[in-house]
């Protein structure tokens, strides 16, 4: 664990994947902008790399501690107390992370004819096996249809199709108070951060989308279009991002008899247009599309107008789902296409589930906690999905994952054989009388006789 701990001229002098990524995102400098420091004592950018670390050393927190090579100084409360403090701004810190990464390292070798998204969806965050967890909720899991303990964790993120990047969330509880478990903590001071978090965590989730979306800069990020989901895609919604932000829609959209569209002048379902329009012949994927207004008018008092694509589902071919977006220059391919971006964050939730170690490393029972420690999961991400965008050859997230543990393996054993030579240079020096040139010299013919997956980490022990 030397090479995540304080005054260690190790640490200084490694070049680990891990610490440049700390270096590349600005971590100290985003840490202080979002007021996350400690007065005394271990430095909150330490603290953040011994939790960013311990699943790349295959390490629980209670094992990390009882190693031999921490400092008496860091113990348990150095990190909770950092964890559990509702004055930190977690969500502004991981928005800057992001939005710095994608600006800085991502947009310069994307082409502008790219398309830019960001993408909203919500997963389980599960923690079944609690009681006492503060705003523990009763959630229904949309991809089972079960019912679950623990929070809807909604995400946004940005992704060109080749990279996603995450930029904000918030742990969901529930609206209904019968479905809460357990009240938010009543000594929380409520003109802290945290306290707006835990009132933001029993709002509805479409209520909560835009204040994950006003903690970003899309033009900045380069993103023109939002993608979600059927379970956001309610005309109201659809028609507030458009006239607010400058940003267009691109959304599945849902069969449901208390939603309507106006077309020639009358309102219908999603049903009654679908009969209403002519389909393509045959067994065409695309069968229809038509341009409907939304019910709502922009700031010019225009009613928002979008086009309704009718695509074939594959899964059922006698079914058909229908899209939606709010740019009337997409053709019905574009929409598609488009569409397909936000398969992106699916696999963002599988890794950071599978690999990561999302809502199982750390039982806290704090929100402020859970808040940040999920955080720190998404920076892990980051530097995963940075390093695949700088790899020369193509590898999954997961080998990435498992290569930075190796690494990590690699310069832990480094550093021991090192130790070891250091020791027999001072005993021969000790024992044979031998000059320091000689001494070079015989290590020097030992590494040369040493097989090259041995004397490439001695030489350097930060290569990536």
């Amino acid at each position: 664990m030397s090479t995540i701990l304080p005054n260690s001229n190790e640490n200084e002098k490694s070049n680990s994947r891990m610490l440049r990524f700390f270096t590349q995102a600005k971590i100290g400098t985003f840490l202080h902008q979002s007021n996350i420091h400690k007065e005394k004592g271990v430095s909150a950018r330490i603290i953040v790399q011994f939790i960013f670390a311990l699943v790349l050393h295959g390490m629980g927190f209670s094992r990390a501690l009882e190693s031999e090579r921490i400092p008496k100084h860091f113990q348990k409360d150095t990190v909770y107390d950092l964890l559990k403090n509702p004055t930190y701004n977690w969500r502004k810190f991981l928005a800057c992370v992001g939005s710095y990464l994608v600006i800085k390292y991502i947009l310069p070798l994307t082409s502008k004819d790219r398309d830019r998204v960001l993408i909203f969806d919500d997963s389980l965050f599960s923690r079944n096996r609690s009681k006492v967890v503060e705003l523990l909720a009763r959630v229904k899991d949309h991809t089972t249809g079960r019912y679950f303990k623990g929070f809807r964790m909604l995400t946004l993120g940005w992704s060109d199709g080749a990279t996603f990047m995450p930029l904000a969330f918030s742990l969901l509880s529930s609206k209904n108070v019968a479905s809460r478990y357990r009240e938010m903590d009543s000594k929380i001071d409520k003109r802290t951060v945290g306290y707006h978090r835990r009132q933001e965590a029993t709002q509805k989730s479409t209520e909560t989308m835009f204040n994950l979306l006003d903690s970003i800069h899309p033009k900045k990020l380069g993103a023109k279009t939002v993608l979600f989901d059927s379970w956001f895609a309610y005309p109201a919604i659809i028609s507030k991002i458009v006239k607010n932000y400058p940003l267009h829609v691109v959304c599945m959209i849902k069969r449901s008899p208390k939603i309507h569209y106006t077309y020639e002048g009358e309102s219908y379902t999603l049903n009654k247009l679908y009969k209403k329009v002519r389909k393509k012949r045959g067994r065409a994927k695309i069968l229809a599309s038509i341009v409907v207004g939304l019910g709502h008018d922009d700031e010019n008092g225009n009613e928002i107008q979008a086009r309704i694509v009718f695509v074939r589902d594959r899964n059922r071919s006698k079914k058909w789902l229908a899209l939606l977006t709010t740019n009337l220059a997409h053709t019905e391919e574009d929409a598609i296409r488009i569409y397909g971006k936000r398969w992106e964050i699916e696999c963002f939730f599988k890794v950071v589930k599978s690999h990561l170690r999302l809502a199982k490393e750390f039982q806290c029972q704090s929100y402020d906690s859970m808040t940040a420690h999920t955080t720190i999961v998404f920076l892990r991400y980051m530097m995963l999905s940075l390093s695949a965008r700088e790899e020369e050859d193509p590898k999954t997230l997961g080998q990435l994952f498992y290569m930075c543990c190796d690494e990590l393996d690699d310069l832990r054993f480094a550093e021991a054989l090192m130790t070891i030579l250091e020791v027999l240079g001072s005993m021969l020096a000790e024992e044979c009388l031998l000059t320091d040139e000689q001494i070079n010299e015989f290590l020097d013919r030992f590494f040369n006789k040493l097989p090259g997956f041995l004397r490439n980490p001695l030489l350097n022990p930060g290569a990536a």
